[in-house]
């Protein structure tokens, strides 16, 4: 390899350590929300248990209440997880494409650019089912204790 060779591949590694920390940030990502999608398919799984056994009628549509709304945030996380991973694998494919301009010597700036600009919107995407989870979770909680509260008094 020319000196001039080893010196451009230098800077392409220079340019790919953004994308590299942008895939810690997503991995991050991932594991919060596997671990999310872990509790969620437990609590559902207790639920759906205490479901087919449970004597009392009235107790029968809350259960079945809250299944439905753990089956909903199962979807959301299942949905950011995709959408995430989807990112990753869009950030990597910059990479890539940052490593084979060089080696080919052609201008794939616009293919670069709008790699990365798919893998931003899908981690919006993401991060915006994210959100409306945490959301769905919050508001049955405080559901949960409104109800919990109207029958004490």
């Amino acid at each position: 390899m020319e000196p001039n060779a080893v010196e451009n591949i230098a800077v392409v590694i220079q340019l790919s350590v953004a994308p590299v920390f942008l895939l810690a940030g997503i991995a991050g990502m991932l594991n919060v929300l596997s671990i999310r999608l872990g509790r969620v398919v437990d609590r559902a799984r207790i639920v759906e248990a205490r479901l087919m056994s449970e004597p009392q009628s009235g107790h029968i549509s809350t259960l079945q209440e809250e299944t439905s709304g753990l089956w909903k945030r199962i979807r959301l996380v299942n949905w950011s997880l995709r959408l995430f991973v989807c990112a990753a694998l869009l950030v990597c494919l910059v990479i890539v494409t940052l490593f084979l301009a060089e080696l080919a010597r052609m201008n794939l700036s616009d293919a670069i650019a709008a790699q990365f600009i798919c893998a931003m919107t899908l981690m919006i995407g993401g991060l915006l089912l994210f959100l409306f989870e945490v959301s769905v979770s919050t508001s049955r909680i405080r559901r949960g204790i409104v109800e919990i509260l109207d029958t004490d008094e």
